[in-house]
């Protein structure tokens, strides 16, 4: 939606009182939206016409018999050729629900990305987390192979350097003499 351009923006005041009086009593508010996208593909000169929620509510607002006899209108046609038409005037009460459904609109936004934000944080707490616990098992791993070598000194330390090598194949020799 915002990447759509409006190409053009006119004001029309359209007449229906002509057209839906020229239909049966219980289709004349249809007759009258049916003429506002005829009034509109014609001059604005594009096919796609559509009708916005206040203009459609201003048409049906006192039934199907008894639609508006005219009616301002906002159009604007953005460069994929769809016209939008809405009412030129919006009532107290749309700007009220209208300013209400942006706060709204604002309030999930910010909501959103706070939760983002929260997320992220617990995120980069776990990560901090996993990496001193991988560091402490490092440096325990670290510790271990310095004591093990100690201890190996500890065994063949009274041996004279020579002697702990056979002392590792002391039993491999004693199978073979047998």
């Amino acid at each position: 939606m915002a990447t759509d351009t409006k190409i053009l923006e006119r004001e029309y005041i359209i007449p229906l009182r002509k057209e839906w009086l020229k239909a049966v009593g219980h289709k004349r508010a249809k007759k009258a939206i049916r003429a506002i996208r005829e009034f509109l593909s014609k001059h604005m000169k594009s096919e796609d016409v559509r009708i916005g929620k206040w203009l459609n509510q201003k048409i049906w607002e006192r039934g199907i018999t008894n639609p508006v006899g005219k009616v301002k209108v906002k159009a604007t046609k953005d460069d994929k050729g769809i016209v939008k038409a809405e009412l030129a005037e919006l009532p107290e009460y749309a700007k009220k629900i209208e300013a209400k459904l942006k706060e709204k609109e604002e309030k999930l936004k910010s909501k959103k990305s706070e939760e983002k934000e929260k997320k992220e944080e617990e995120k980069k707490a776990e990560e901090a987390a996993k990496e001193e616990v991988k560091e402490e098992e490092k440096e325990k791993k670290e510790e271990e192979k310095i004591m093990h070598k100690e201890m190996r000194k500890e065994e063949t330390s009274h041996l004279p350097k020579h002697e702990h090598m056979h002392e590792k194949t002391k039993p491999f020799r004693q199978a073979l003499k047998k």
